[in-house]
């Protein structure tokens, strides 16, 4: 497939930009910025894009540049994994503006899609979301940007409608692996590189954490079964379903056995739930891909947190 992909330079999307084009795909990748302007974590995972995939540099999805290319070049498939995502934590996110950005001109988009024959689009989903994953009774979104993800998606539905295309949603639960941002396992490896016990500040929390490698196979196949016929088509891969405290205790037996590091993990006493107790995905992944490695997953995560943060 000729498949045009934003958010390539994100954690995930440096993965599935790789997974597609060893797929045998033809990936053209878009950047907001120059090539230059990408450094430190984000310049390594661009670095592996364009070793993958076309890059077309100082293009922002929906603006004039890539309107230009939807209407002058022939696609396959549309995955939009960009998304407004500064500090996407916060309750100061403005849902509306980060819609209005994730959804800019989608109509003109999806309109010289079809126009040039391209019929499919997969737009990248959250758990954060409302009515995504399973757990609480009332699916609330977790946070404003849950909630711009689920209006995201909601206009790009009617427009799919509209126009007789075939739209996937993929949610995402959380994923860890080489090349992330410092998120938990980051947190966790971090402090048991300098000989530390990190502290487990929410591990009642039930969550659906996944290797990226893991995740990256979902989407690669999702990518490649999505019907040509019209349609919404849904995929939500989990990967280990358990309580966070539960979960920093895997990581530190799997992390530890590799490396030599302490490991020791200590879990607070929470008191706060201020998102919901219970939030996963529920399509096992690693069920529908017995292929996969995991014990190599685990190796390649102990040496890219061993080349980060060395040993205490």
């Amino acid at each position: 497939m000729r498949i045009l992909l934003t958010g390539a330079s994100s954690f995930t999307g440096s993965w599935f930009a790789e997974a597609l084009t060893a797929g045998g795909h033809e990936v053209t990748a878009i950047f907001r910025g120059a090539p230059e302007s990408y450094a430190a974590l984000r310049g390594e995972r661009v670095a592996a894009v364009v070793k993958a995939a076309e890059p077309v540099w100082g293009v922002e999805f929906g603006d004039a540049r890539f309107l230009d290319l939807v209407a002058t070049r022939d696609f396959d498939l549309l995955l939009h994994h960009a998304a407004e995502m500064a500090d996407y934590r916060s309750w100061d996110f403005d849902a509306l503006a980060a819609t209005a950005k994730n959804t800019r001109a989608a109509r003109r988009v999806l309109t010289a899609l079809s126009e040039r024959g391209c019929g499919k689009a997969i737009l990248t989903g959250s758990v954060f979301e409302p009515y995504e994953g399973v757990g609480d009774a009332g699916q609330r979104a977790f946070n404003p940007y849950g909630l711009s993800k689920h209006l995201s998606f909601e206009i790009f539905r009617i427009e799919a409608e509209r126009l007789g295309l075939s739209l996937g949603k993929f949610v995402i639960p959380n994923p860890f692996g080489p090349r992330e941002e410092m998120r938990f396992t980051s947190y966790l490896a971090k402090e048991w590189a300098a000989g530390r016990k990190p502290i487990v500040a929410t591990p009642v929390y039930v969550r659906d954490n996944i290797h990226v490698s893991l995740l990256t196979l979902a989407y690669r196949l999702f990518c490649e079964s999505l019907p040509e016929s019209p349609g919404v088509t849904r995929w939500r891969p989990a990967g280990y379903i358990e309580s966070q405290g539960a979960f920093a205790h895997r990581v530190a037996r799997e992390i530890g056995s590799r490396t030599g590091w302490a490991c020791l993990v200590g879990e607070a006493r929470q008191t706060e739930f201020l998102e919901p107790l219970i939030r996963t995905n529920v399509d096992l992944a690693a069920q529908a891909h017995p292929d996969w490695d995991e014990a190599m997953a685990w190796d390649e995560l102990a040496k890219h947190y061993r080349r980060m943060f060395g040993s205490p």
